[in-house]
């Protein structure tokens, strides 16, 4: 049987790691939510979609040294949690073996390299969402891709993910990818956390849909400095198309938000300010985005 290692017990690992235990791969899980790590271990990784459960069998860990001398592994942990998991896999990776992350953000795959090196370190882009119900159960946010760039190992693992139905497809480009994902992700998620909203919710406010379009055009404007091309032309209408897309999805840092958990935002609208700033371009909305995400995770509990 087919082996993978998944870091990460968020909406993402669950959802990519049940549909790959439904295909028959065995899959361990290594995270640090223990309710989470109980639930997948007693029932499996269950995965709704519309009001049907299935339950996928799986194993978790909280133990690293369970998973010594892991061949391939999948990182899906947030942002903030990279550099724990290159040293955790620096320390459980097979020499041959292959670490892919697919997180949201920049920097992850860097974090990555300079623990494991080139040779042991892939990265990808996926535009599929999920949504966490509870300990150790997803619901499904719809189809999308898993955009890869070529390296020497990544065949096996695109077999497996590919086994496990995703659409898995090549890419030249990663850099352009990881930016255009950025770009919507600055525009729909910290706004989302904010208000409280689903994703479709923010079209349903001209000035909401201002505050992503500008959001959405700095950072357009930060990756078009540093020379890196993106798909599409429109960085507003592409947010807005995604938002209407995914329009009952509950974002990944709203989910971090309810959960009292620490978010992304550094990695992402922390990120296009930290770059705009490397080369004089103004990224006012991140940045107030980014402070006042920063500032209710602070504040979590003392609400009046």
């Amino acid at each position: 049987m087919s082996e993978i290692t998944i870091l990460g017990t968020g909406a993402m690992a669950m959802y990519i790691g049940g549909r790959l235990a439904k295909a028959g791969i065995e899959v361990s899980l290594l995270g640090t939510w223990r309710d989470c790590i109980q639930a997948v271990n007693q029932q499996g990784i269950c995965i709704v979609e519309g009001d049907c459960p299935s339950y996928f069998p799986a194993k978790a860990y909280t133990d690293l040294q369970q998973l010594a001398d892991t061949h391939l592994a999948l990182v899906l942990v947030k942002s903030w949690q990279t550099a724990r998991a290159a040293s955790q896999l620096r320390d459980i990776l097979a020499g041959e073996g292959l670490a892919l992350t697919l997180q949201n953000g920049l920097g992850n795959g860097e974090i990555l390299q300079a623990a494991l090196g080139l040779e042991r370190t892939a990265a990808g882009v996926t535009t599929y969402g999920a949504t966490v119900l509870g300990p150790g159960k997803v619901k499904a946010g719809g189809e999308g891709v898993i955009s890869l760039q070529d390296h020497p190992r990544l065949l096996p693992v695109s077999a497996l993910l590919k086994e496990a139905g995703f659409d898995v497809q090549y890419t030249a480009d990663l850099t352009g990818m990881v930016w255009g994902k950025l770009v919507v992700n600055v525009a729909i998620n910290p706004l989302t956390a904010l208000l409280g909203v689903r994703n479709g919710k923010l079209l349903e406010s001209p000035a909401v849909t201002e505050l992503m379009s500008m959001a959405a055009r700095e950072a357009a404007e930060v990756a078009d400095q540093l020379g890196v091309p993106l798909n599409f032309t429109d960085p507003a209408q592409t947010a807005k198309r995604v938002a209407s897309a995914t329009s009952e999805n509950l974002s990944s840092m709203l989910q971090d938000i309810q959960r009292g958990a620490p978010t992304e935002i550094d990695a992402v609208c922390g990120a296009v300010v930290r770059q705009g700033a490397k080369l004089a371009v103004p990224t006012p909305v991140n940045e107030l985005l980014w402070k006042m995400i920063r500032g209710k995770v602070d504040l979590k509990g003392n609400e009046v």
